[in-house]
């Protein structure tokens, strides 16, 4: 065994050796040091010559001109009464936009959500980029003493001068963008001009979500022809590419608007229909929305398009400032469609109003609810007496209709015939206990429907006593759920006493099984805004007040 070992090693040192001796190659001297020269130094470009030195050869190649290396990211930041932003050199698009309303809620994540900035390229339709463009200033204070500054960006597009000028207000949340291009060779030019905003199509980091709640978009929503189209689903994203008014992104509270000031801009909505189909965790699809040009211009004219960038919260009133207020989705009454349907905003719009006008008046939102809800129940005080008055003359029946029941149990006809002779006889109309509730329906609905779409509930504070351990004591957040969960247990223990006092006039089993509704409705609230409950609450407890109240006579005639 160790002589084989022996001549395997005594093998393998020859033909080392042989491959040393005719193999392998030589080895190359180092050059002069008079030719080393550092790798920089090879890499740069020689220096220009004169301009007035002739060539040396007639036969020498010109130089090829090289792509002109865009310029270095500048940024400029704006401080305003209503937001802060930081503005790119790179077509002029929000690095930051945080708005100041109710603590602070950033508008811009960066490379998630937020403007591309000054989009051109060519007329076909081909790959556009941002413009690269110098700032006039990198500081921009707005103020009540400086109510409009400008700030000015200025770069070249293939031999188009482009100028974007964007002005800021003090008193709102929108952006002014002047775009010009002018064309200063002798053929006619022409671009594709657009501002787009993008966001994810599926968000699905959890951590994201609640740094940015309530500022993640979740629909597009656009004008045109007057009529205002919702598209609640970004994952399947109806392409939009013509004429219209204005068109949005945003979620419930907030939105991202762009609203064209010239003639010649359509708007356009697009997105990746495979996005969310995909299990990655981090999905690539984006849903786009735009306002576009493709101006031609003629040698030695200019190009001129004015867009207003709405970027806040959805407050009716600012809304409505610059047309918007239809992105505020109060949804349709859900009745047959052959009957016209309902808006909800016809009703909804002015209980938003008087509970804003409240509001001005008492400081506190949920004072403005609770006096809301209770004028709504002064208001339809006497349909409710009425249907109260109906369904306890039904409650007297009761006896006689169960005799009824059981002498024609075999014969449902015969007893239907009773029963209405019966209610003739007496003077009481069935539907009577039904139809005065159903007149305050929509009203109640679109109560309802206001309050989940308000904004301004979003840091409202009704009793917030502070907190301990990290949860707020008591209700500091009207549009959050109650964290100690007290009002979802009153509002179900009102319902519940609210039960046991109406008159039943039907089957005594079906009356037991009405009582298991208000169990119900605590677990469907104990999530729901703080708000929605409040109101559900503060309507049943004068509900029991109105049904003590009617109740009165009856207990001084007992007695």
């Amino acid at each position: 065994m160790e002589k084989r070992a022996f001549l395997a090693v005594a093998l393998m040192a020859a033909v080392l050796i042989l491959y040393q001796t005719f193999l392998a190659p030589p080895p190359q001297e180092p050059p002069p040091a008079s030719q080393q020269q550092p790798t920089a130094e090879k890499t740069a470009p020689p220096p220009a010559a004169p301009v007035s030195k002739p060539a040396e050869s007639p036969s020498a190649v010109p130089p090829v001109a090289a792509a002109e290396p865009r310029p270095p990211q500048r940024l400029a930041r704006i401080s305003a009464p209503l937001y802060d932003a930081v503005v790119s050199s790179e077509g002029g698009k929000f690095q930051e936009f945080t708005l100041k309303y109710r603590g602070e809620k950033p508008m811009v994540i960066l490379g998630d959500l937020g403007p591309a900035g000054l989009v051109i390229g060519p007329a076909d339709g081909s790959t556009a980029s941002p413009v690269p463009m110098q700032l006039s200033t990198e500081t921009l204070t707005v103020a009540p003493d400086k109510p409009a500054p400008e700030l000015v960006l200025t770069g070249t597009y293939e031999g188009l001068r482009v100028r974007e000028t964007v002005t800021f207000r003090a008193d709102t949340f929108a952006v002014e963008a002047h775009v010009r291009l002018e064309n200063p060779s002798s053929t006619p030019r022409a671009a594709r001009v657009a501002l787009p905003w993008f966001t994810r199509q599926d968000w699905r980091d959890e951590k994201l979500k609640e740094r940015f709640q309530g500022q993640h978009p979740t629909q597009i929503v656009w004008s045109g022809n007057g009529h205002v189209t919702h598209d609640d689903n970004l994952c399947k994203i109806t392409p939009l590419s013509g004429e219209g008014q204005w068109i949005g992104m945003g979620s419930v509270w907030y939105m991202s608007a762009l609203v064209p000031q010239s003639a010649g801009f359509k708007l356009v909505a697009q997105g990746d229909d495979k996005a969310c189909e995909s299990k990655a965790k981090e999905p690539v699809g984006r849903a786009t929305i735009a306002v576009q040009a493709s101006p031609t211009i003629a040698p030695g004219q200019a190009w001129e398009g004015r867009v207003t960038i709405f970027i806040g919260p959805k407050e009716y009133d600012r809304l409505k400032a610059f047309g918007l207020e239809g992105a505020i989705n109060f949804g349709g009454f859900p009745i047959p469609r052959q009957w016209g349907g309902l808006p909800m905003e016809w009703l909804g719009v002015p209980i938003l109003l008087i509970m804003n006008w409240v509001y001005r008046h008492v400081g506190n939102y949920g004072v403005a609810i609770i006096l809301l809800t209770v004028v709504s129940k002064v208001l339809f005080y006497p349909l409710t007496v009425k249907s109260m008055r109906s369904m306890k003359a039904m409650q007297a029946l009761q006896p006689q209709i169960n005799a009824l029941r059981n002498k024609y149990k075999s014969d449902p006809q015969r007893l239907q015939r009773e029963t209405m002779d019966l209610y003739r006889q007496h003077k009481v109309n069935p539907m009577g206990g039904c139809l005065p509730m159903v007149a305050q329906i929509p009203i109640f609905y679109a109560l309802y429907l206001a309050l989940s779409v308000s904004v301004e509930l979003q840091n409202a504070t009704f009793l917030c006593i502070g907190q301990l351990f990290g949860v707020h004591l008591w209700i500091c957040d009207l549009a959050s759920h109650d964290p100690t969960y007290i009002l979802p247990i009153l509002m179900g223990v009102t319902m519940f006493i609210q039960q046991k006092l109406t008159p039943t006039a039907g089957d005594p089993r079906q009356a037991k099984m009405m009582l298991v509704m208000p169990f119900v409705f605590t677990f469907m609230f104990l999530n729901l805004p703080a708000g929605l409950v409040l109101y559900w609450t503060v309507s049943n407890v004068l509900q029991i007040a109105q049904q003590k109240l009617m109740d009165r006579p009856k207990a001084k005639a007992a007695h």
